[in-house]
């Protein structure tokens, strides 16, 4: 199990007041006054052509994690799909459920259902960056995934690789509840490196109304019958490889 990471209030108190008017304006800030600017509006507005380009690549049941006010996993269980977000804040879970979408408030670090054989977890909306620690949650996410199973995670927009802390903030210095906590943004090629020793690997990378998202694939279990094989049988070819499977999903609402 990776280092558990325990969840943060999240700037309750501003976060929530954001996701009951539907709009900021809401941002991170680092200590040294930088604002990362949190696109609360299109979190709370139904998937748009960019969101759409990653579901369509959904397969099996879908863990969507930091899955905020709950628009992709609606429209993931409108469309057929078994799909579960979790959120460490009660706001996002709740508006989740309003949506139609289950949800339970949990972190990535928490035990949750179905490790092990969920199809497809997604990281949107700079998720990479939860916990501070790219590494720690990859190896998490990797361990969540089906042998085969895919994560499809958004990266920033520019060459970066930073963690730091931050706090919720209005704008106007406000700040919320809990203080400061660690985040990360990471651009396409570090996320790539972090997820190569987690045992993800690169299957998928595009661009969407400026914004990047790049699919990363487990490693498929060999079958038992090629680990038993002996060792002078040649070398398993990829092709020979088990293929993914997609489990029923233990989702249940809260």
């Amino acid at each position: 199990m990776s280092t558990v990471v325990p969840p943060t209030p999240w700037g309750a108190d501003l976060y929530e007041e954001a996701l009951r008017a539907g709009r900021g304006p809401l941002f991170l800030r680092r200590a040294d006054g930088w604002l990362l600017p949190l696109d609360v509006e299109r979190w709370c507005a139904a998937p748009d052509p960019a969101d759409r380009s990653a579901l369509r690549r959904c397969a099996g049941p879908v863990l969507d994690i930091g899955c905020g006010p709950g628009r992709l996993v609606a429209a993931l269980a409108a469309g057929g799909h078994r799909a579960l977000g979790i959120d460490v804040s009660e706001a996002a879970v709740r508006h989740t459920l309003r949506l139609g979408g289950s949800a339970l408030r949990r972190s990535v670090f928490d035990p949750l259902p179905g490790e092990g054989r969920w199809g497809t977890a997604l990281l949107m909306d700079g998720n990479v960056g939860i916990g501070g620690d790219p590494a720690a949650l990859l190896t998490r996410v990797a361990e969540l995934l089906a042998p085969g199973g895919l994560l499809i995670a958004e990266a920033a927009p520019v060459d970066v690789d930073e963690r730091v802390r931050v706090r919720v903030d209005d704008g106007t210095g406000r700040a919320g509840p809990g203080g400061t906590f660690p985040w990360a943004r990471l651009g396409t090629a570090a996320l790539v490196g972090h997820a190569r020793p987690a045992g993800l690997r690169p299957a998928d990378q595009w661009t969407a109304d400026g914004r990047c998202f790049v699919a990363l694939r487990r490693r498929a279990a060999r079958s038992a019958s090629h680990s038993a094989e002996p060792a002078k049988r040649p070398a398993v070819t990829s092709s020979q490889r088990a293929r993914n499977t997609s489990p029923d999903s233990p989702v249940t609402r809260s």
